[in-house]
């Protein structure tokens, strides 16, 4: 009976959530060249201009700088003041399953995950719904982008990025599959070890096996399907095999490779097994990884960390351990990235900087964490992540520090030049119950 209920009241939230908010149309294209004066611009890439002037046009940024030594010529153009403001690129959410579950407790809205161990010809993209009204509420708190990533089993398939304003997914794609995921094995905890049971990369049901024997054999797997994929991306297959086959790009370099490892030992397990392979990884957690600064710098290795409040990995860790991870890795030269979990969650990832910039880092470092550092790990830097002529229009307006949530207040985002709407189902909430009881 308790399941039942469950059910129904999972699905009833599901409608709530589908109809408790108006629908929200992506932006039109820019049709007028705009220019946003007097900001404070804070670039991504560590500069700051105090009170600058920024251009855009059919999407893409034409000028930038110093609004006190430069006079521009106006008339053509729409003006945006925002003397006093702060200015950012739009914010990057990496490694989440947004787009990709809505109610956690009902499985026909479940696509972040499938069964089995290995899913290497899994696409994240193309289960990604636009419809969601959780992007909504990101784009407020300045997200206007996130890698859509698949999980489960040791190979949990491609993500891809996105912008978080648009009709289908193939208009929201700004890099399809940008990436390959895996998780290297670790000694089980309880029940369960490494990606998970049973399947090709799991250890199959029986008698009580050795940790270490269990490891062993899912990393000699692994070794024998990467092999096996490089050789098939090097010949003509007569017969196509799907998940061969969606190797190719982390052989030709079109495609990364994300590997999720924590302590020590799995952190350089992973990155040796990928450089066997000629891939130089990207490390997914990373919760030791202030450990290894030496080797992760020498290998060129990025880590994408957990988000800073959360607990130490180790009993005898630093109980701040957590907050002083990103600023370690950042001050040892290791390009850094801050995650953080769930979908939902996902509007709180500004902050999450901000807690790295209050626990060793500058305030431009812990933004580059969620701008520029991120744009570089998933291989969309080129267009989008700091503030520069040629690159994309995407960023944020904000009337206080974004990365404070006491002060942040996102007034206006732009994605391609395109002015999003920033209405969202928790705006609409906030305003129903304050009229409804007389607060201001």
């Amino acid at each position: 009976m308790n399941k039942y209920l469950s059910t129904a009241i999972a699905l009833f939230a599901s409608v709530s959530l589908t109809y408790g908010q108006a629908n929200i149309s992506p932006a039109k294209p820019q049709s007028q060249k705009t220019v946003v004066m007097g900001a404070i611009i804070h670039t991504g890439d560590g500069k700051v201009i105090d009170n600058g002037y920024l251009i855009f046009d059919k999407g893409k940024i034409i000028g930038i700088g110093d609004a006190t030594v430069v006079k521009l010529a106006l008339t053509d153009a729409k003006i945006i003041t925002a003397n006093g403001k702060h200015i950012y690129p739009g914010f990057i959410s990496p490694i989440t399953n947004l787009g990709l579950l809505e109610i956690e407790s009902v499985k026909a809205t479940k696509d972040d995950s499938e069964l089995g161990e290995n899913n290497a010809h899994i696409r994240a993209l193309i289960a990604y719904n636009t419809d969601s009204k959780v992007p909504a509420t990101l784009r407020s708190n300045g997200i206007l982008m996130a890698q859509i990533t698949p999980a489960g089993g040791t190979i949990s398939g491609s993500s891809s990025v996105v912008q978080l304003d648009a009709w289908n997914w193939e208009d929201a794609a700004i890099k399809k599959d940008d990436a390959m995921h895996m998780t290297w094995p670790v000694a089980p905890r309880g029940r369960g070890f490494g990606g998970g049971g049973g399947g090709r990369f799991g250890a199959a049901a029986g008698p009580a096996v050795d940790p270490n024997e269990r490891i062993n054999a899912v990393i000699a797997e692994l070794n024998k399907f990467f092999t096996e994929a490089k050789l098939y991306t090097e010949t003509t297959p007569t017969v196509t095999n799907t998940r061969l086959a969606a190797m190719k790009g982390l052989f030709n370099g079109s495609q990364k490779l994300f590997i999720t490892a924590d302590g020590q030992k799995e952190i350089v397990g992973a990155v040796n097994f990928a450089k066997k392979f000629g891939i130089t990884p990207v490390i997914v957690g990373g919760d030791d990884a202030y450990l290894l600064t030496d080797f992760l710098k020498s290998n060129n290795v990025t880590v994408i960390v957990k988000q800073p409040h959360a607990l130490p990995n180790n009993a005898d860790d630093d109980v701040n351990m957590p907050y002083k991870n990103v600023a370690v890795l950042s001050k040892a030269g290791v390009n850094v990235v801050i995650s953080i979990d769930g979908f939902w969650q996902q509007r709180n990832l500004p902050f999450m900087a901000g807690t790295a910039s209050a626990w060793g880092m500058s305030k431009e470092d812990a933004l580059k964490t969620i701008t520029l550092n991120a744009a570089v790990a998933l291989g969309v830097d080129k267009t989008v992540g700091s503030l520069a002529i040629g690159k994309d229009a995407t960023f944020i307006i904000s009337a206080g520090d974004a990365l404070d949530m006491v002060t942040n207040k996102v007034e206006q985002a732009f994605i391609q030049g395109r002015d999003i709407n920033l209405d969202n189902l928790h705006k609409q909430l906030d305003k129903k119950f304050s009229d409804k009881y007389g607060i201001k």
